[in-house]
């Protein structure tokens, strides 16, 4: 893997603020950020060569939300590998990690130290 995949980051959420807020956090960490505004957005990029360390998914969001998303991540080999941490405001989605095949679940607001403690392992 060239150092770019390994230290790039593929945010997906519906929320332009929350992107761009990521977004200009992870950049200024040095990550090589590309962002989404929903799911089918997200798998056409993928699908077009992008092949990120890891996906930060917002859950809830209109035309193809989180739960949508994982369901087509998981059945094209292509894309399936790559890990995905989940973005949410319910508070009662981290009981479900295990059953959506995620790597971690992040509460929004996210703290800046927790956000950045979650994504390192998987951008380093």
């Amino acid at each position: 893997m060239s150092t770019n995949e390994r230290k790039s980051v593929l945010v997906v959420d519906d929320d332009f603020d929350v992107r761009d807020t990521l977004s200009d956090v992870l950049a200024d960490e040095g990550y090589v950020v590309t962002t989404a505004s929903d799911g089918f957005e997200a798998l056409e990029t993928l699908r077009n060569g992008l092949n990120p360390a890891l996906i930060l998914l917002d859950w809830m969001m209109p035309r193809c939300d989180g739960a949508r998303f994982r369901e087509l991540q998981r059945a094209d080999p292509a894309i399936a590998h790559i890990p995905v941490l989940l973005l949410t405001a319910d508070a009662r989605l981290p009981v479900h990690d295990g059953a959506l095949g995620v790597q971690g679940c992040l509460i929004k607001p996210v703290s800046l130290g927790r956000l950045l403690g979650a994504v390192a392992p998987y951008l380093t």
